[in-house]
């Protein structure tokens, strides 16, 4: 599925999809749903069943924004959800994103669009 989305959208450094291990183990996947447009980029994550409720997510958001600010320190960060509480949005409120709207999403129909805040928070 990401060789033909990146066949489709294009594959370029460092806004593409990683696959995450953690001691050792393959533990999920982090991903940037392609290069930057308009000064933001979007997030996306997931960990595998077993690994699942152990701050592992959280460890993959950070990680992603990490990434993003030190490729570049003005881009905005933004990642969307299912519109209902859940473990991924807990996720994104520990990892300084807030919730900023609801959207319409091509592929998953009406969903909350989160963007990342910490950067904002220390000025």
């Amino acid at each position: 599925m990401s060789v033909d989305y990146y066949e489709t959208i294009g594959f370029e450094l460092p806004w593409i999809c990683y696959v995450v291990s953690f001691k050792g183990e393959m533990v999920g996947n982090a991903a940037f749903k392609g290069k930057p447009r308009f000064g933001t980029v979007e997030i996306a994550y997931a960990t595998f069943p077993a690994f699942r409720h152990k701050g592992i997510g959280t460890l993959i958001a950070n990680e992603l924004v990490r990434i993003a600010i030190a490729e570049d320190p003005t881009i905005s960060i933004k990642a969307r959800t299912l519109p209902e509480r859940s473990f991924s949005t807990r996720i994104l409120e520990k990892s300084d994103f807030a919730l900023e709207n609801v959207t319409e999403d091509p592929d998953d129909g009406l969903v909350w669009e989160w963007r990342y805040v910490g950067q904002k928070k220390g000025q």
